[in-house]
């Protein structure tokens, strides 16, 4: 049972929990949170301290870490791990990873990743939803050689290397692992494929509630990298390891279903527009939109990430990646896209008219694999909830390539782009309220001051680019 917290009627109490993890071989709990980048930290913790560590007993000074909010004068902050989270890591059986809340003096402190994330779920179900999320997850493999980095296969060099068989088949003892570790897990794995670039992967599983995708992208990353290492490579998550090739997204596709029937509420077998989408995904998705600029310092929160944004610079010619504000239906040229209904399926549930509106949905493409998913998911459903809140409509979509519009023809039809730069988007994130709103007003604060400083001390450096065109120029 990879998930110590599951059960059947009421929940497991911390010593049920404790005698299946000894049961199933736990040595050592992670007492785990996320820092402001999503880095994962923890404490390891004996199996027979469990029921303290469920109690706060493990503390760690804030002050030492981005965007916590503490000085070296404060009180610590103790971890909570929530007991349905916990689990046991497939490729690691004696350890069992336990994602929390942090808590000061036994209090929910409000700079917490995972606390923001609840709050805008707390938000949603009063107004009767449950958010359903799925994270299209991307990652490249690197080998260091020569004080430079390559892809970790020699071999894959295709200039067109998207959905290379013989690629995915090379790479098959790791991706295959990959996968069984993540069916242990319970996810559900749809597929993998070799991405538009060199050494570059894609994961597809199944979607949930939408703080347990969070959990699961956190988890997903570390399991990476240490399935990578044993295999004698690296993973890395940095969006755009290489100029001329695709960078990585982690694609954010999310429903809403209704908490009183449980169905899809974002389907719409009648929808005038032609996306199969409620009025109710409309404002969700036209909420989106009018925040984007703000949303997108978390959903793509790092220099490099704005090297992914641009129009074309892969060897495949367009990048795939978003730059434009708008939506249209199955059209990857928008930062929001409406994919095609499933089809019915033997054996899938809640037929419609030859598809499935159980599987609507709104695909967020201007996410990438650096995000810290808990601050990227509030951000995105805060933003949609604004957007329901207000009844905002987005207007129709726009079913044309929008890469190949000039900049006269996207100014006519009132079409804006998406930040170039980290600062750009770090001061439309301090100019729009929801930002303090989502994440609190400390934290907001001071996510803009860390990536103001970011995008600063990566300015004042002197690249190897300005060297060869400027040092002996003039």
């Amino acid at each position: 049972m990879p998930n110590a917290g599951n059960g059947a009627g009421s929940s497991p109490t911390y010593s049920e929990i404790q005698r299946s993890l000894h049961d199933q071989g736990v040595n050592y709990c992670l007492a785990a949170y996320v820092d402001v980048h999503g880095i994962p930290k923890a404490k390891s913790v004996p199996l027979h301290h469990f029921q303290r560590m469920m109690r706060g007993s493990e503390l760690f000074t804030g002050a030492a870490l981005d965007g916590l909010g503490q000085g070296p004068q404060d009180d610590e902050l103790a971890i909570h791990p929530d007991p349905g989270a916990i689990t046991v890591l497939p490729w690691r059986p004696e350890v069992a990873w336990a994602p929390g809340n942090l808590k000061y003096r036994n209090t929910p402190w409000p700079m917490c990743s995972r606390t923001i994330l609840e709050s805008q779920v707390e938000r949603a179900a009063a107004m009767g939803y449950r958010v359903n999320l799925g994270i299209e997850c991307e990652i490249f493999l690197i080998r260091r050689e020569d004080d430079t980095v390559v892809p970790a296969n020699p071999l894959d060099v295709l200039p067109k290397a998207a959905y290379d068989m013989v690629g995915l088949l090379e790479n098959l003892d790791w991706l295959s692992e990959t996968a069984g570790y993540m069916d242990q897990l319970g996810w559900e794995v749809h597929s993998f494929d070799h991405e538009d670039a060199n050494s570059q992967f894609e994961f597809d599983f199944a979607y949930t509630d939408i703080l347990t995708m969070a959990d699961r992208y956190v988890l997903w990353r570390l399991m990476m990298k240490e399935i990578a290492r044993k295999h004698g490579f690296e993973a890395t998550f940095m969006p755009k390891p290489y100029a001329s090739r695709t960078g990585s997204g982690a694609h954010f596709n999310i429903s809403f279903e209704s908490l009183e029937s449980g169905e899809n509420v974002f389907g719409d077998s009648a929808d005038p527009r032609g996306c199969g989408l409620s009025s109710l995904a409309y404002q969700y998705m036209a909420g989106v939109l009018d925040h984007a600029p703000a949303v997108v310092a978390t959903t793509c929160p790092t220099v490099n990430s704005y090297k992914r944004l641009v129009k074309t610079g892969s060897m495949t010619g367009y990048t795939w990646a978003p730059i434009f504000i708008s939506y249209g239906g199955n059209n990857r040229t928008h930062m929001l896209r409406v994919p095609l209904l499933r089809p019915e399926i033997e054996g899938d549930q809640k037929p419609g008219e030859g598809v499935y509106l159980s599987s609507a949905r709104i695909e967020c493409r201007a996410v990438d694999s650096s995000m810290n998913p808990y601050l990227a998911a509030a951000m995105i459903l805060g933003a949609g909830l604004d957007g329901i809140e207000r009844n905002l409509d987005p207007g129709d979509p726009r079913d044309i390539n929008m890469y190949e519009l000039t900049d006269a023809q996207l100014a006519e039809q009132g079409v804006q782009t998406l930040p170039r730069t980290l600062l750009e988007a770090i001061e439309a994130f301090g100019r729009d309220p929801l930002g303090a709103q989502v994440m609190g007003p400390e934290l907001a604060a001071s996510y803009q001051q860390l990536k103001s400083a970011e995008w600063w001390d990566y300015h004042n450096e002197i690249s190897t680019w300005e060297l060869d065109n400027y040092l002996t120029k003039f």
